[in-house]
């Protein structure tokens, strides 16, 4: 019997950590992408980011304690900045930005510059990085919808 255990619970263990890694869009060349869909995730994160933003200052001029609420609060911002900047990263710097692509030092100099702002949104809560941010994510859209 205890020869069995060791060995299901290894096996157990593999199959958890597998699932959990296999959820992530893979970065084997299966052509299934979405692009239009990566970029409303962008900015569904600085939507979540802002509100979190704006929470986090109500929180912090109230007279009574939140600290609860502004912990979580700074780490649902948090969480959304790395969301953001790995969809930024893995998924259109990793394996949609082709070398050879038409204008592909702008487009990689706008994800450049939205990871930088996804970066200070982390560290701040200054509105106008989301403003920034938003403005990239546009631009990006925009010029990398019209030349693919």
């Amino acid at each position: 019997m205890k020869k069995t255990i060791v060995p299901t619970l290894l096996t157990l263990a593999v199959v958890f950590f597998a699932a959990q890694i296999s959820r992530a869009h893979c970065e084997i060349p299966c052509g299934i992408y979405d692009d239009s869909l990566r970029i409303t995730l962008l900015f569904e994160h600085i939507t979540t980011m802002e509100k979190s933003m704006r929470q986090i200052a109500t929180l912090e001029k109230a007279d009574h304690g939140h600290a609860n609420q502004l912990v979580r609060w700074v780490m649902n911002k948090e969480q959304h900045a790395d969301k953001f900047q790995h969809i930024v990263t893995q998924y259109f710097m990793t394996q949609r930005l082709k070398f050879d692509a038409k204008l592909y030092d702008k487009k990689l100099a706008l994800l450049h510059r939205m990871l930088i702002y996804a970066m200070k949104c982390k560290q701040t809560i200054d509105l106008d990085n989301i403003g920034k941010l938003r403005e990239a994510v546009t631009e990006f859209r925009d010029l990398y919808m019209s030349s693919e």
